[in-house]
């Protein structure tokens, strides 16, 4: 326990560091994810063959495949595909690294929104839509106007638990060089030849930030479903 609070002390605002950039990059990830992801989950729902085929293939291949891969396929990828993100540093950070983690992240990320959205809108009682048509509405602006407003209740649970994997997950950018925390751990195992402490540190820091956005998603969960009662 000593060990650790001497670590800590010395080292702090590298672990500090470390979990602001791991922050920003999961609120990202999923920022970017939910759109992205919508826009998956209609896909998979149009009328229109192909546009589900891609959908479905897209989403089965980034679940079927570690995120690690693609994390190194956009890193290493995206240079060969002409695509040169300036290597600036910015309080710390190579930009090009972090926006090559957020991007593969939210690449994998949107694959599990899309089932999420997916599954929330059709929980939607079809006269909803129905009602809606009949109404002279377009079926793109039921679904985003009328259908996603009430879905979002249903989805907000599953998308609460998709945050918190996204910020256990987003670890694995460490290997690209991204100082978010779990490359924190390693420099600091490194510099104080401690193996343990920091790792420890670490697991506990993910902790701490992950409880706490549970007991906020708890909290929206439960206000959610008081409102729609009294509704």
């Amino acid at each position: 326990m000593v060990n650790l609070i001497n670590i800590f002390t010395k080292y702090h605002v590298m672990l500090l560091n470390g979990a602001k950039i791991t922050l920003i990059v999961s609120i990202l990830t999923i920022f970017f994810g939910l759109i992205l992801g919508t826009l998956m989950a209609f896909m998979k729902m149009s009328k229109i063959a192909p546009l589900r085929w891609l959908a479905n293939v897209y989403v089965e291949f980034i679940r079927g495949t570690p995120v690690l891969v693609q994390i190194s396929i956009v890193f290493y990828g995206l240079p060969m595909m002409g695509i040169d993100i300036p290597s600036i540093m910015m309080g710390g950070v190579d930009i090009s690294r972090l926006v090559s983690g957020i991007v593969a992240l939210t690449i994998n990320s949107t694959a599990y929104i899309c089932e999420i959205v997916r599954s929330g809108i059709q929980s939607i009682d079809k006269g909803q839509t129905e009602g809606a048509l009949a109404l002279g509405m377009t079926n793109t602006r039921t679904r985003f106007c009328i259908v996603l407003p009430q879905a979002m209740k249903n989805i907000l649970p599953a998308l609460g638990n998709e945050f918190i994997t996204v910020i256990k997950t987003s670890s694995q950018v460490s290997v690209i060089g991204i100082a978010e925390l779990m490359y924190a751990a390693d420099t600091i195992r490194g510099i104080s030849f401690q193996p343990m402490s920091p790792l420890i540190l670490v697991a506990l820091i993910y902790f701490i930030i992950t409880f706490i956005f549970s007991l906020i998603l708890k909290r929206v969960e439960k206000f959610m479903r008081r409102s729609s009662i009294k509704n």
